[in-house]
């Protein structure tokens, strides 16, 4: 299964909450108190997303945190790419020189183009976006088709003879 990190998701969830108060600096325990995360792992993904140039820090009674830059001009690969480093489904996706199997590897630009696609999509997805309320997608539903409206080949049929 393909999925991000729980750090990368908290920090999207970190994120998502400074956004949220576009003209407030926010302290560290507001924001572990709002997105019920403990303190050390928000001390921890503010590092990180403040090393990115994501937030900005300030000192001071009245210190804490807000974005560096309007929320729908910071994209989600950028929040990914502060806690993972480079976006990429395989090593080789992300540069060459990877793997001693490059050079005769018959997939490898197969999943440059589905990393290619996947950081694409992350891109296109700002911090406002994610503040935006998804409607509930509908149960993912299996189609059913009668046993009676099978066909089996005549060599699976089971054949009677009375």
């Amino acid at each position: 299964m393909l999925r991000v990190s729980r750090l990368t998701d908290y920090a999207t969830v970190v994120m998502t909450c400074i956004a949220a108060h576009p003209a407030e600096v926010l302290s560290a325990v507001q924001i572990a108190d709002e997105t019920r995360l403990e303190l050390p792992t928000v001390s921890k993904l503010l590092k990180a997303v403040g090393h990115a140039a994501l937030v900005e820090s300030f000192r001071g009674v009245n210190g804490g945190y807000r974005l560096a830059r309007p929320a729908g001009e910071i994209s989600l690969a950028e929040i990914v790419e502060a806690i993972e480093g480079p976006i990429g489904m395989t090593e080789c996706s992300v540069a060459e020189g990877q793997c001693e199997r490059e050079s005769q590897c018959g997939v490898r630009g197969s999943w440059q183009l589905v990393n290619n696609v996947l950081d694409n999509a992350l891109r296109a997805v700002s911090l406002a976006d994610m503040l935006k309320p998804q409607p509930p997608r509908p149960p993912r539903r299996i189609a059913t088709v009668p046993l009676s409206d099978i066909v089996m080949p005549a060599k699976a049929r089971r054949v009677t003879t009375e």
